[in-house]
């Protein structure tokens, strides 16, 4: 099985729906968005739907982080690329970008980790060894990618504005 490095195929667009007051896309549907990238990389590995009907095992999502970079107006079509930052027995880290069709624009990035879960259990475990190789393989095609800056930031206020609320 050969996974393309960064994987990109997931399109989508900014439907009526998506859209909040300020006349843009609402923050969750960016999650949205992300969630199906990540559906159709699960696929792709093996380990989305297909994989749960028949192991009763799937991921949990169990962290992540956005960084909302330009909004994005109602039809814009997007398309967002993953990247396989690593995995474990457990764990799988992911960095998506979605990218604006027209331009070619990153409008957001989210970073995510995922635990391997026994649905019976409801409790994290191992990959199965046949799941583990297709990951592992992913893991490796990914490796030569560069890190992408933005992973694996935190949110902080700045010190200098963080010590006006002591006064």
């Amino acid at each position: 099985m050969t996974i393309p490095a960064p994987f990109a195929r997931y399109q989508g667009e900014v439907l009526p729906d998506w859209i909040d007051a300020n006349g843009h896309m609402n923050l969750a549907y960016y999650v949205v968005l992300f969630d199906y990238a990540t559906d159709a990389l699960f696929d792709a590995l093996d380990i989305g739907l297909g994989y749960k009907d028949r192991t009763n095992n799937g991921t949990f999502a169990v962290e992540t982080h956005i960084l909302y970079e330009r909004e994005l107006l109602l039809g814009e079509r997007v398309y967002v690329t993953t990247q396989i930052l690593g995995a474990d027995a457990k764990r799988l880290h992911l960095a998506h970008e979605m990218m604006t069709g027209a331009g070619g624009e990153r409008a957001a990035a989210q970073e995510l980790m995922y635990l391997h879960i026994d649905l019976a259990k409801r409790r994290a475990s191992p990959f199965p060894a046949d799941a583990r190789r297709r990951v592992a393989g992913a893991v490796a095609a990914h490796a030569a990618l560069p890190r992408p800056a933005w992973v694996g930031r935190h949110i902080a206020m700045p010190h200098e504005i963080a010590s006006l609320r002591s006064q």
